[in-house]
């Protein structure tokens, strides 16, 4: 395991933050307030994401993952899910080769197996082309859920320990979708609901919370700064006492 625990070992706290996990909520919201269909959000929604990933590379922070399809989100009307599909694909034909030119690394992480076998050939290719990239690791969460991230890590810890019946963390840690990366220092949900909605459970267990108003689309570098300055009047104290955090610092 590359990297520690919240939970086993108390980690750094840096100032800009590390990791950045994103709920990319409200581009339905956003284009029928404007009297458009739905998907023109997603489409708009798309430049946002250009915008934030850019913003994040010069702020120097080494992680983004954004949430871009849960789980539940196949619960949706049957003609949104297959434009959602189609606009993954055209989004990796057009994004993936800049992407590889600005040293960016991109994963895809969640239960692939739903997706067809050409959008799951294009995710393979492109996390193969951008694999040694080190200016900013891009992850999306795509058929994703926190709980389906547990359960596929507690059956790989199983396998890998047969006959075991007792079990630790950092047994199970290896085994989690993005046991690549550190635990997200900061985490952002657009679009004005205050909730988690099965993304990144075990992840987020100490990571600082930021909430807006601002719908996915609209979502802008002033927005991303202002998540950031939030985050850094945060006392992270992962269990201690502020009492302590201040004889630390003396």
């Amino acid at each position: 395991m590359k990297y520690t625990s919240s939970t086993t070992e108390v980690p750094d706290a840096p100032q800009v933050p590390r990791h950045v996990a994103m709920i990319m909520d409200g581009n339905g919201r956003w284009a029928t307030k404007r009297f458009l269909p739905r998907v023109a959000g997603h489409v708009k929604g798309v430049e946002a994401v250009r915008t934030v990933v850019e913003a994040c590379i010069n702020r120097g922070i080494e992680y983004l993952t954004l949430f871009a399809f849960s789980s539940e989100n196949w619960r949706r009307p049957e003609e949104e899910v297959s434009l959602l599909m189609r606009l993954f694909m055209t989004a990796l034909e057009r994004e993936v080769s800049k992407m590889h030119a600005n040293n960016i690394r991109l994963r895809v992480v969640g239960d692939l197996s739903r997706f067809d076998e050409k959008l799951r050939t294009m995710i393979a290719n492109a996390e193969r082309k951008t694999a040694n990239n080190t200016s900013l690791t891009v992850t999306i969460c795509a058929n994703y859920g926190g709980r389906w991230d547990i359960m596929q890590a507690v059956g790989k810890m199983v396998v890998a320990h047969p006959g075991a019946t007792d079990f630790s963390e950092e047994q199970l840690a290896p085994h989690l979708a993005m046991a690549y990366a550190p635990e997200p220092d900061l985490f952002i949900r657009t679009g004005g609901e205050q909730r988690i909605s099965n993304f990144l459970l075990w992840q987020l267990a100490y990571t600082e919370l930021f909430f807006t108003d601002t719908y996915w689309p609209d979502f802008s570098i002033e927005r991303l700064d202002e998540a950031i300055a939030s985050y850094q009047h945060r006392e992270r104290r992962f269990g201690r006492t502020g009492a302590q955090l201040a004889e630390k610092k003396n």
